[in-house]
């Protein structure tokens, strides 16, 4: 019998507590404690079912029964240094969790974990949690105690557990061995937290991470890591629990649930689905079924998804793809983004090939990279909007560099060149993008683009990009469909697509009643037919003028 094993009073005790053992302590072990300890040590899996207990809100303290994917999660961790788990909500993901880490802190000496939650006292109740867990093993498991309170735990063994809030400097300057994030997805400031701790992380070569959330909205910090480890480009592995893992969730379950939340809600808690916030520009159908691509090649925030197309000098039956780059300006302080989208327009659909991002360039170098991205897809057609620092785009590329083939409007001013984005401008713009994209005109497969997509929201009369997002590389779709409205562009159509775009125009845009958020202002449109040479009727609204603003 070992002088350590079945002690449990104060004697043996931290600080009072008789069911923690206290730094100190000598342990000795029988032969079956030992076989016990070196079964435990190997398999997070037996030490959870042999020896863990959690609270039950029916039962109270029962021992933790692991479902069948809670074990495949623990090898998942044990596995994998970056781990990423997408998981329904009252998975159980966060106890499992919890009893990993306790068990990497027993059997790992001189190791540093950090439990990071959204706020401190989450993190705290965590770490609660692992005191519970800690409380029930028997003695001989436990290592002797230096130190435990709300916010830390700190074992014989050198290693440690501590808690804190995920604030940009709740673990700078320390070294972590194994950092847990938990429900990441409804971090505030998560961008921020994440660039503040990527140093932490990759400090060490061994540091092990693990992210769980439940879905919470796209664009956020976990869901791109997600899409991230989904697509193989970035370390993390994914791990994902569904609902119908869960035991005792059926199909009379899952009606139940609907009835008692909405269809959109269960999907993203339960369905492990991303949505946005329902008030989207695009609908969230749509928006579901866009699947992001691996760029063909990145460099200088450029991504490249298809090389221009030009014909061969031999194949007299080919030609050059016709491409429209369409740009956004920004001023260059590190705030909002100057972009670019180039689009095949002589495809149907038509195909998004490029896109820049780029927060930091000034608009007097913007022009070089517009330059140099427009004669490579076959002089395409440049269209910038010139609103503010715009106009110091369209002069640099139009006047210095002397690229003639931009957008220039009727009329000989100061702002001629490219489009002015005002709100008629705006509004025509999102009406066409909306239905190209809903109806599979266009093919958008830039990871970004399809993020602000995601988050373009209604605000007031207008859209624009939820708050703490962006949506530069979105205004280009939107100045894309503008363009698209414009008899400029059906007339470089083939017949189908010149019907479509002008059926489109004649509905939604002379109609001053939108179907997705703008107010009707009046006025009565008067109709007008023709016949063209191809023998289709047409049809044409004129428009009272607009009365003067007061």
């Amino acid at each position: 019998m070992s002088t350590a094993t079945h002690l449990t009073n104060n004697e043996f005790g931290y600080l009072g507590n008789p069911l923690v053992k206290r730094d100190g302590v000598e342990q000795t072990f029988s032969q079956d404690e030992l076989s016990e300890y070196i079964r435990c040590m190997n398999d997070p899996s037996y030490f959870a079912r042999k020896y863990i207990k959690i609270i039950n809100l029916d039962k109270g303290l029962v021992p933790f029964d692991l479902y069948p994917y809670q074990g495949e999660m623990f090898d998942h961790f044990n596995n994998n240094r970056f781990s990423i788990v997408l998981a329904c909500r009252q998975s159980g993901k966060s106890i499992s969790s919890v009893v990993y880490i306790l068990w990497y802190a027993i059997f790992k000496p001189e190791q540093t974990i950090a439990i990071l939650a959204n706020k401190g006292a989450t993190a705290q109740e965590m770490l609660g949690r692992v005191t519970l867990a800690l409380e029930n093993l028997p003695f001989f498991l436990q290592p002797g105690c230096k130190t435990l309170n709300k916010k830390s735990i700190e074992f014989s063994n050198n290693s440690r557990i501590v808690a804190a809030a995920t604030s940009g400097n709740s673990i700078r300057g320390m070294s972590v061995n194994l950092l847990f994030l938990d429900e990441f997805a409804f971090v505030e400031n998560d961008g921020t937290f994440y660039t503040s701790t990527y140093p932490v992380i990759t400090s060490g070569k061994t540091t092990r991470v693990i992210i769980t959330s439940t879905a919470n909205g796209l664009g956020n910090t976990f869901h791109k890591l997600w899409e991230g480890a989904v697509q193989g480009t970035n370390d993390f592995k994914p791990f994902r629990v569904d609902w119908w893992d869960v035991p005792g969730r059926d199909e009379e379950w899952k009606r139940q649930t609907i009835a008692n939340t909405s269809e959109l809600q269960f999907d993203q808690e339960f369905g492990n689905n991303f949505h946005g916030t329902g008030n989207t520009l695009i609908n969230a159908n749509t928006l579901l079924s866009l699947k992001s691509k691996q760029p063909l090649y990145s460099m200088n925030n450029v991504n490249v998804y298809e090389t221009p197309v030009k014909k061969e000098k031999e194949d007299k039956e080919s030609i050059d793809h016709h491409y429209v780059i369409l740009v956004d300006v920004a001023k260059g302080r590190g705030r909002d983004y100057s972009t670019f989208n180039i689009i095949d327009t002589s495809v149907n659909p038509f195909r998004q090939v490029a896109t820049f991002r780029d927060n930091l360039i000034s608009p007097l170098l913007f022009p070089d990279v517009i330059y140099k991205y427009a004669n490579l897809y076959n002089k395409a057609l440049v269209i910038i909007e010139n609103n503010d620092a715009g106009q110091v785009v369209c002069n640099g590329i139009f006047y210095e560099l002397e690229y003639e083939n931009v957008y220039t409007s009727n009329g000989i001013k100061a702002d001629a060149i490219g489009v002015y984005m005002d709100r008629k401008t705006k509004k025509i713009g999102c009406s066409h993008i909306k239905d190209l994209v809903e109806q599979k005109k266009i093919e958008i497969v830039d990871a970004e683009t399809i993020v602000e997509m995601s988050t373009f929201v209604a605000r007031g009369q207008s859209y624009e990009a939820m708050d703490g997002m962006h949506d530069d590389l979105m205004m280009n779709l939107v100045l894309f469909g503008w363009f698209a409205a414009t008899p400029m562009f059906a007339e470089s159509m083939d017949g189908s697509m010149r019907e479509y775009i002008y059926a489109q125009q004649m509905k939604e845009i002379e109609d001053d009643v939108l179907p997705f958020g703008f107010n009707d202002d009046g006025r009565e449109e008067l109709e007008k037919t023709h016949i063209d040479n191809e023998g289709q009727v047409w049809k044409e609204f004129t428009f009272p003028p607009e009365p003067h603003e007061r």
